[in-house]
């Protein structure tokens, strides 16, 4: 068994942990209120304002940080809104191109200045200047190296053990 974290370590961790629930509980209730999105609904639409209009699905699953199938179901409820279309790529037609409609930049133009509020009334006003960069650094740090292992694209599928015998 691993060793127990320290209690620094662990204060530290759950300080973490209830700041990011916190805050994705009020950007989820703000968005919900002003433009019926979940939090991923959100960050697919902001991703594919931010980039060319255009990303792969896989690329939308790595920014993003979400499940292949959790992630088709979400792009076809925003496809049925007419948010954003889906077809096969040109470069590659095993892959899956998801864009952004005119609704849909709309849809985030609307629902963007109260998610920034939120996040600013909640993680922003706390902090000061060098508060701010060392967070951002922090964070930034920790995201890389998180990032660093594989991409969940990339992670082989397992295989079911259903039908495998258990072991004597």
């Amino acid at each position: 068994m691993a060793d127990a974290l320290e209690p620094r370590q662990l204060n530290t961790y759950f300080a973490l942990m209830e700041a990011v629930s916190l805050l994705q509980h009020a950007v989820t209730q703000q968005l919900r209120a002003e433009g019926d999105l979940s939090y991923v609904q959100f960050e697919l639409l902001a991703r594919l304002a931010d980039s060319d209009g255009q990303l792969t699905m896989t690329e939308l699953a790595d920014g993003v940080v979400y499940s292949r199938s959790g992630l088709t179901h979400q792009a076809g409820l925003l496809e049925k809104a007419g948010l954003v279309t889906r077809g096969p790529s040109a470069e590659d037609q095993r892959a899956t191109v998801v864009g952004i409609t005119e609704a849909g930049r709309e849809l985030v133009a609307k629902v963007l200045p109260g998610h920034v509020e939120v996040v600013r009334r909640l993680l922003v006003a706390p902090l000061s200047t060098s508060d701010l960069d060392a967070l951002g650094g922090i964070m930034t740090r920790v995201r890389d190296h998180m990032r660093a292992e594989p991409p969940r694209s990339a992670t082989a599928r397992r295989k079911s053990t259903r039908s495998e015998p258990e072991p004597l």
